[in-house]
């Protein structure tokens, strides 16, 4: 693309080797962009439609660094073209490190002290609520896309009722999507510079707990059981809350985020033939299954008994 091209010349950076890297969910790419002594940056290209998400990384990416905290640096911008050159903040997902050292929980333990001091500050202004009436209408891709057909009614006033009892206030900043291939790990640093963040662009207002559900309700990923209640229990108390209430808003905003996340996946799928994201909906159905279990859930789970297993959805 000449704009990109041209991106990198205004910048000095043409002279630096371009190799693609995974994409998202979503319709931006990045690049790796290798300079000749070795250094390394990435290349983030947004289409139009993702020029408000450039805007918003780039600012929040602002207020996380305020904060102490390591986003990338912003190294070049062209909003207008879409175009943004940032730090390269290491190679090693948390989703690696904890696959290849099973045993060591300091990654999930550094990144529940993220979001210790991520909820300590003011969120910035502008952000979107996710209110138990906002939180409640983000199933609605489950009608379209996963169950079509099924009167939304029930489930969705049982899911408000639900969230508004356990998980009521949303004023806590959230970068909503704090999973294991987002956080880049750095075991060389100290403290909470060992978390690198990625992705946080679609941040929100939320519960205290909803980026610790999307950290262990990973729908790439099992969580083992043990670490999970270790990392609620942390969570608990370093923000002083009661650990029983927390876990019971970690089971309600689970259901949210993954009764949400089936209707997403099924329209990646369908719509946009990413097929590999129906791989993941087993997994996905089946932490829907185990929070439902929470005693505290009855009555939403029992409004969800409608919603068909991944296998027998609808086509």
């Amino acid at each position: 693309m000449p704009e990109i091209d041209a991106f990198l010349a205004r910048h000095g950076l043409s002279d630096h080797a371009r190799a693609p890297l995974a994409g998202d969910a979503s319709s931006r790419r990045y690049e790796r962009l290798a300079a000749p002594d070795g250094s390394t940056l990435i290349l983030m290209i947004c289409p139009p439609d993702q020029r408000a998400a450039l805007d918003a990384f780039v600012a929040l990416a602002g207020h996380l660094a305020a904060l102490g905290l390591c986003p990338p640096r912003i190294i070049a911008l062209d909003r207008d073209a879409g175009l943004a050159a940032i730090e390269d903040l290491g190679t090693t997902q948390v989703a690696q490190w904890a696959a290849r050292h099973p045993a060591d929980a300091a990654p999930y333990e550094t990144a529940i002290d993220v979001l210790a001091r991520l909820q300590s500050a003011a969120p910035p202004e502008g952000l979107t609520a996710l209110t138990p009436d906002h939180a409640a209408g983000m199933i609605a891709p489950l009608w379209e896309w996963y169950a079509p057909g099924l009167d939304p009614e029930p489930l969705t006033g049982a899911l408000h009722d639900t969230l508004a009892r356990h998980a009521p206030v949303a004023d806590r900043l959230a970068l909503r999507d704090y999973h294991a291939e987002n956080l880049i790990w750095r075991p060389e640093r100290a403290g909470t510079d060992r978390i690198g963040l990625l992705d946080f662009q679609d941040a929100v207002l939320a519960p205290p707990e909803y980026d610790l559900v999307s950290l262990l309700r990973d729908a790439r990923r099992d969580v083992p059981d043990a670490l999970r209640h270790a990392m609620i229990a942390r969570f608990a108390a370093a923000s002083g809350r009661d650990r029983a209430a927390v876990a019971t808003a970690c089971a309600a905003l689970g259901v949210q985020r993954n009764l949400r996340i089936l209707g997403i996946f099924a329209r990646l799928a369908r719509r946009d033939g990413k097929t590999r994201y129906l791989a993941l909906m087993p997994r996905v159905w089946g932490q829907i299954r185990d929070d439902l279990s929470h005693p505290a859930l009855a009555p939403l789970a029992r409004a969800a008994a409608a919603i068909p297993e991944p296998q027998d959805a609808p086509a």
